[in-house]
């Protein structure tokens, strides 16, 4: 009896955790489904998913019995998702040709982050969140905010937050950098830095970069590949100030989770770099659908974090380090167009 009982719990403990990743799945099904209505393909499946996920638990809560398959999802499907997305990053290109868009990368990381920062202290905002914001604008987007939150041990409500934030802000951007293109004093590739350098997600850049042709998109893609590769860095600056700022206020040597999925992202940016292409031949439609596989565990990810979410919170939450962010994205596009 119990042997049979034990069985039973197990059978319906494994059938539950099935479901919860069940559940983020069909959540971003939907999502990438609404992506491809016209008007909403500008918006994403990333973001059209984490409304759905913020939606669905102020309506009926959170589904506390999948929770154990949620929560992996929301953890273990986000770390993988983030080593594969070093596959986009194409080390060898960006030594071997953007190293001179490397300074103003690093420029991008640094203004986003202190100025973000400091209109969040100004404006009284909560600091996890604008910190995560100003990453997410500086660096690469929602991919970025989900790599360093475990780093910064930000609470999963501040990462579903600032992502879902940093995707709808950064298509707005977009759309505007596309709208407004025709009327600048740009040429094609001065327009494709300022996209890459500028803009917040590697989506976006592709999305605003891609009208003025595929020279210009390829200079924006290559700006923005630099700023990816800068991930790395500045994820280990920030486990050093962790590691700084836990013994200052604890007096002990508190400890931080070492990231060891950005290990895998770097291994997975030199495997892309130096053999996929090289020593192994891949079709270009295998490499998309890797593509498309990473970016839809990431929605899945995103969702188990966005199923925390309580608007009640947001209002006072997030409107600040929103403000914050949208200043310092302004200024960042007005400060790197006049540079060009």
């Amino acid at each position: 009896m119990n042997t049979s009982l034990a069985k039973h719990k197990k059978s319906s403990s494994r059938g539950l955790w099935f479901g919860g990743v069940g559940f983020t799945f069909i959540i971003a099904l939907v999502g990438f489904g609404l992506s491809q209505i016209p008007g909403l393909d500008h918006v994403g499946q990333l973001a059209c998913a984490i409304i759905i996920a913020v939606v669905y638990r102020q309506i009926w809560g959170y589904p506390e019995k999948f929770r154990t398959g949620i929560q992996f999802s929301a953890k273990r499907l986000l770390r993988l998702a983030i080593i594969l997305f070093g596959l986009k990053l194409n080390i060898d290109v960006v030594f071997h040709q953007g190293l001179g868009l490397l300074a103003r990368d690093v420029g991008t990381i640094v203004f986003s982050i202190l100025l973000t920062m400091l209109l969040a202290k100004l404006f009284k905002a909560n600091s996890s969140l604008s910190l995560l914001l100003g990453i997410g604008t500086g660096v690469c987007g929602a991919a970025a905010i989900a790599a360093v939150s475990p780093i910064l041990k930000a609470k999963d409500e501040d990462t579903a937050i600032g992502a879902g934030i940093i995707a709808l802000v950064g298509t707005i951007f977009a759309i505007t950098y596309t709208i407004l293109r025709p009327f600048l004093p740009l040429t094609d590739l001065q327009y494709g830095v300022w996209s890459g350098v500028g803009l917040h997600e590697i989506a976006h850049v592709a999305l605003a970069g891609a009208p003025a042709g595929p020279d210009a998109l390829a200079i924006a893609l290559l700006a923005k590949l630099g700023r990816v590769f800068l991930l790395v860095p500045l994820s280990f600056i920030l486990m050093y100030w962790m590691k700084r700022k836990n013994k200052v206020e604890s007096d002990s040597d508190a400890k931080i989770e070492f990231p060891w999925f950005l290990i895998g992202f770097i291994i997975m940016s030199l495997f892309g770099s130096y053999v996929l292409g090289h020593l192994i031949t891949v079709p270009t439609s295998v490499m998309n659908s890797i593509s498309f596989f990473t970016s839809f565990i990431l929605t899945m990810a995103m969702i188990g974090l966005g199923l925390n979410v309580s608007l009640k919170d947001l209002r006072t939450k997030a409107l600040r380090p929103l403000l914050a962010m949208a200043i310092t994205s302004v200024l960042l596009s007005v400060i790197t167009y006049f540079t060009m």
